[in-house]
C-alpha cells in the first residue's frame, strides 16, 4: 500500500493586517465606523495607563500583587469589539483593555487587585465570568458555557483566553477536545506573549505554531498578530461568525509580547535580556493605532493630549472610589454559594458574633 498524505478539512493560516511600520493591507482592512475606531483607541489607551497607575500602586503599597497587561491590549480588545452584547467573555487576568469595552468600571478591576470580593462582579447586564488566575482553567469554564449556549439554542457565542503557558496544561487541552467532539460555539484565543513566567516559548513546545494544536481536535486555527488590534477584529469576527452559524469552534493563536512582569513578583530580568525586550517596542499595538488613526485623520496631537487627560481623571476618580471602599468582612461567605449551607450560615453568625464583640464599647472603669 502506498503511503499518502492525509487529508484534513481544518486549516491553519496566519494573519496580519496592519504592519509595525503602518502600511495596511487594503484587501484586508475591516470597514469600520470612526467613532468605533476612535473609542477603540480610548478604550486601549486608557487600560495602558489604569495598568500603568496599578503597577504604581502596588509600589506603594496600596494595591496587591498585580499581573500588568502592557503590549497585550489588542489581543483581548479586538476580541471583545468582535462580540455581541449577549455573547460571553471568559478573562484570565491579562484582558484588561477587553474587559473596559466590555463595560468594566475601572474600580472593579481594582478591587479585584486589591483583594475584595466586590472585584469579581461583572456589572449587571455584562455576560462575563469573573477574572480567574489558575492557569487555563479559563479554558474549561469557556467550554463550559459555549457548551450552554448551545443547548439553549439562543444563538451565543463564548469567548475564552488563556496564556502560551496555558498551552501546556491539561485543562486547555480537554476543553478543546470537547469543544471539537461537540461542536461547540467556542473562540479560544493564546495570548501568546512568549513566556510562562520564565520559561520561553521554545520551552513549552516543538510546534512551530500554536495556532496547529487545533488540527489535533477537528478545528481551525489561526495565527493573529496579536499586536494588530484590526488583524483581532477581522480574525475574531470570522471565528464568532462561525460559531454562531454552526460551524464549531476557533483556536486563535495571538502572538504578542509582554513588556513587563508576570506579576509584581516577578523580576523579568533574571531571564531576559532588554535588547529583546527593545526589539519588541516598535511593535507596540497602541503606538501603532495610534499612527494609523493619524493616518486616516482621525487623531491629531491636540485630540491625544485632551484623551490622556480625561482618563487620568477618571483613573484619580476610580483609585478614590478603590481606596474608600469597606467590605463586609462576612462578604466571602455570601458569595459561595447562591443560598448559604447550614454550615455556612453558622459561621456567618459566628463571624457576626465575634466582629459585635470586637467593637463593642469598652465599660467605663469603676470608681
Amino acid at each position: 500500500m502506498p503511503r499518502e498524505p492525509i487529508k484534513l478539512p481544518q486549516r491553519v493560516e496566519s494573519l496580519s493586517v496592519l504592519a509595525a511600520d503602518g502600511r495596511i493591507d487594503a484587501d484586508l482592512e475591516p470597514a469600520l465606523d470612526p467613532a468605533d475606531l476612535r473609542r477603540l483607541y480610548r478604550t486601549m489607551l486608557a487600560s495602558r495607563r489604569l495598568d500603568e497607575r496599578a503597577l504604581a500602586l502596588q509600589r506603594q503599597g496600596r494595591l496587591g500583587t498585580y499581573g500588568p497587561s502592557r503590549g497585550q491590549e489588542a489581543a483581548s480588545l479586538g476580541v471583545a469589539y468582535a462580540l455581541g452584547k449577549d455573547d460571553w467573555l471568559v478573562p484570565t487576568f491579562r484582558e484588561t483593555a477587553g474587559l473596559l469595552w466590555r463595560g468594566w468600571p475601572m474600580q472593579t478591576w481594582l478591587l479585584y487587585w486589591g483583594g475584595f470580593e466586590a472585584g469579581n462582579v461583572p456589572p449587571a447586564g455584562v455576560h462575563d465570568l469573573p477574572i480567574a488566575v489558575p492557569i487555563a482553567s479559563q479554558c474549561q469554564y469557556g467550554m463550559g458555557v459555549a457548551w450552554g449556549c448551545k443547548l439553549r439554542g439562543e444563538g451565543r457565542v463564548c469567548a475564552t483566553f488563556c496564556g502560551d503557558g496555558g498551552t501546556s496544561e491539561g485543562d486547555f487541552h480537554e476543553a478543546l477536545n470537547f469543544a471539537g467532539v461537540y461542536n461547540l460555539p467556542l473562540v479560544t484565543v493564546i495570548q501568546n506573549n512568549h513566556w510562562a513566567i520564565s520559561i520561553p516559548r521554545s520551552r513549552q513546545t516543538a510546534s512551530q505554531t500554536l495556532a496547529q494544536k487545533a488540527l489535533a481536535y477537528g478545528m481551525d486555527g489561526v495565527q493573529v498578530d496579536g499586536n494588530d488590534i484590526l488583524a483581532m477584529i477581522v480574525a475574531t469576527r470570522e471565528a464568532v461568525e462561525k460559531a454562531r452559524t454552526g460551524g464549531g469552534p476557533t483556536l486563535i493563536e495571538a502572538v504578542t509580547y509582554r513588556m513587563s512582569m508576570h506579576t509584581t513578583a516577578d523580576d523579568p530580568k533574571k531571564y531576559r535580556t532588554e535588547d529583546e525586550v527593545k526589539a519588541w517596542e516598535p511593535r507596540d499595538p497602541l503606538l501603532r493605532f495610534r499612527a494609523y488613526l493619524h493616518k486616516k485623520g482621525l487623531l491629531d496631537e491636540s485630540t491625544a493630549g485632551a484623551l490622556d487627560a480625561e482618563i487620568a481623571a477618571e483613573i484619580d476618580q476610580a483609585v478614590r472610589q478603590y481606596e474608600q471602599y469597606r467590605q463586609d468582612p462576612a462578604e466571602f461567605l455570601r458569595h459561595m454559594y447562591a443560598e448559604l449551607t447550614p454550615e455556612l450560615q453558622a459561621q456567618q453568625a459566628e463571624l457576626q458574633a465575634y466582629l459585635e464583640r470586637k467593637h463593642a464599647p469598652t465599660p467605663a472603669p469603676v470608681p
